[in-house]
């Protein structure tokens, strides 16, 4: 299974990677239940060589099957990402119900940001908020 890469790059400098064991099911657990877009995926079979997916209000992650050989090994199960959103409410009931396990429930932080932590079937975590960093 492959598709074809967007005709424009996006700019962006820093790609977050993971790997999964089912690195298939991953990506459609990640349409679903976050949102993510798939850009390209380059499998051999269920072997995820490559895979992008855009977060729809910027960014993304590149992600493949887990490695245990060669030059980036990489196990399943041990990623983690603080995500910026605009609307965690929206997201938080959309992770709720595609499965996603709610590690912390929304909540509105002491410095003003409304997140919330999830997994993914692999063990990931994810951390949806509002903060959007400090200023460079």
């Amino acid at each position: 299974m492959s598709t074809q890469p967007q005709t424009t790059t996006p700019d962006k400098t820093v790609w977050p990677a993971l790997a999964a064991r089912d690195a298939l099911g991953l990506i459609d657990f990640l349409e679903k239940a976050f949102g993510f877009r798939r850009v390209i995926v380059l499998a051999d079979g269920d072997h995820v060589q490559h895979a992008e997916l855009a977060w729809p209000e910027g960014g993304g992650i590149m992600m493949g099957s887990e490695k245990t050989e060669g030059h980036w090994q990489q196990k399943a199960g041990t990623f983690g990402a603080y995500v910026v959103t605009d609307n965690p409410d929206a997201l938080y009931e959309r992770a709720k119900a595609a499965g996603a396990t709610i590690v912390m429930e929304l909540t509105t932080t002491d410095y003003g940001s409304r997140d919330f932590i999830a997994t993914d079937p692999e063990g990931n975590s994810w951390s949806f908020g509002t903060y959007r960093g400090e200023p460079h």
